[in-house]
């Protein structure tokens, strides 16, 4: 199965920063394209540690998802590759430039996207 990022009509407004446009350009696609993955990785490390997701309090999910991301370099490494794997070069090349405003910015947009489908 081929995959293709996503469009996403809308995003990209004018008068942002060069960061803002690579992060609604590339980085939003990107995460966009591998949400089932994403969502496979949250679930299988919810089993894997036996958290039951399901009967926490809707602020303790939110703090859960959170904490896992900034807190498990592992998993958090894990979610990071499975985005910048998809740059091409020229994207790679443009990363490195910031990498950790790029990883946090990729990791917000992450935890956003967890709690909101989980």
């Amino acid at each position: 199965m081929s995959k293709e990022r996503p469009e996403l009509p809308g995003i990209i407004k004018p008068r942002t920063t060069e960061i803002e446009g690579f992060q609604n350009k590339t980085i939003r696609p990107i995460i966009k394209m591998q949400h089932a993955l994403l969502i496979a990785f949250i679930t299988n490390y919810f089993e894997k540690r036996k958290i039951v997701y399901p009967s926490l309090s809707e602020e303790k999910k939110k703090l859960k998802i959170k904490s896992i991301l900034e807190k498990d370099i592992q998993f958090r490494n894990m979610v990071l590759g499975s985005i910048i794997g998809h740059f091409s070069m020229d994207e790679y090349v443009y990363y490195i430039i910031s990498a950790s405003e790029m990883n946090k910015r990729i990791i917000q947009i992450t935890i956003q996207r967890f709690q909101d489908s989980l």
